[in-house]
């Protein structure tokens, strides 16, 4: 136990390489991966196209992008169906640190959270109170994180205010 971090069952995550910032994530133990809500997912020569398209989530730019498929896999849904889900291995900040994270990409319209944190990536890092919510939103406000984007090495930096 030790080093790991204490999360709520609600938190928020910004996934870098997406431009999403400060996206309302639900922590489900249950489910093994991780996956984010987007719309027109498409799959050309091991590149997935997907678009950040939602009005009930502030978070959400409207953008098309465009990222190389990490995997395709079968994934077991909350109802039981099997779907085969592209995923993609992107940068994401979570409670004050980066992290590299695969995350599988479908149709969550009609879930409450944008995004769904499964075990893979909690695993070794986290332990969940269930009796607590957005611990990372405290986190945030008190170390105040700034990113800048350096689009001539595509990357981000964090700097504290």
């Amino acid at each position: 136990m030790k080093n790991k971090k204490i999360i709520g069952r609600k938190e928020i995550i910004s996934i870098l390489d997406l431009e999403l910032f400060d996206l309302d994530a639900k922590i489900d133990t249950g489910a093994d991966s991780s996956a984010l809500h987007c719309d027109h997912i498409e799959i050309e020569e091991e590149i997935v196209h997907f678009t950040l398209l939602d009005e009930v989530h502030p978070a959400y730019h409207g953008k098309r992008m465009s990222l190389p498929l990490y995997k395709l896999k079968r994934v077991k849904s909350s109802n039981g169906e099997i779907q085969l889900r592209p995923s993609i291995k992107v940068s994401v900040e979570f409670m004050g640190k980066k992290y590299k994270s695969i995350i599988s990409l479908t149709n969550r319209a009609d879930m409450t959270f944008p995004m769904l944190i499964g075990r893979r990536f909690l695993s070794d890092r986290f332990l969940v109170d269930v009796s607590k919510e957005y611990l990372s939103k405290e986190l945030k406000k008190e170390m105040k994180w700034l990113y800048i984007y350096y689009p001539e090495i595509k990357t981000y930096t964090q700097l504290q205010d």
